[in-house]
């Protein structure tokens, strides 16, 4: 299903080592005609990392998405009642993010969206990215895996000698993902190798 026209929501976490992946995929949806709509997680908007300042992420997605990111639970709340999305994804998707997911928690804009936004029966698309995802969240994940309307990127341990409990997904798929997911089908392979994987870390 074509992406034009469609209003995408796509909702940030903590994982910040793969910020720049999904800035390169916002480019990507506004390109495909997109109508992208941001969300922040608390951690998303206020931590400083090594790999950047959250006021340089807010920019540059108001920059991609020409559209002031949602930031607060009262903020995403409205999703569900106005139902004006089409698809959301959360991209990266933490762990942290995952597991409280799993387990019905909302205590984050991001997490207040994917609650609004499953109401309604539509699609939510999770780009995982987490070190304990073979750990203590292989649980959360599976669970996730097995909810209705919940589906998933591609995804791989990424660094199997160092981090062999990390796994993180293909988000170049992204695109292809959410537009199988909103005919309601999971994008195959969900689980790929990331050896041959130019994206490999």
């Amino acid at each position: 299903m074509d992406l034009k026209g469609k209003k995408v929501g796509v909702a940030l976490t903590g994982s910040f080592c793969t910020f720049e992946k999904m800035f390169a995929e916002l480019e990507k949806l506004t390109a495909a005609g997109a109508d992208v709509y941001p969300i922040l997680s608390n951690a998303s908007q206020s931590i400083q990392s090594r790999f950047g300042k959250p006021d340089t992420y807010v920019t540059k997605i108001k920059e991609i998405t020409g559209r002031e990111p949602i930031t607060s639970i009262e903020g995403a709340e409205p999703i569900g009642p106005k139902a004006y999305l089409d698809v959301l994804a959360i991209l990266p998707c933490t762990g942290n993010t995952a597991a409280k997911l799993a387990n019905g928690i909302t205590d984050t804009p991001v997490l207040m969206a994917a609650k609004a936004h499953m109401r309604n029966n539509k699609p939510l698309v999770i780009s995982i990215s987490t070190n304990d995802g073979l750990g203590m969240n292989l649980k959360n994940i599976g669970v996730l895996c097995n909810s209705k309307n919940i589906y998933f990127v591609p995804f791989g341990q990424d660094n199997y000698e160092k981090k062999p409990n990390s796994l993180v997904a293909h988000t170049q798929l992204l695109i292809p993902t959410l537009e199988m997911a909103l005919e309601h089908k999971q994008y195959q392979p969900i689980l790929m190798d990331y050896q041959s994987d130019k994206d490999s870390q």
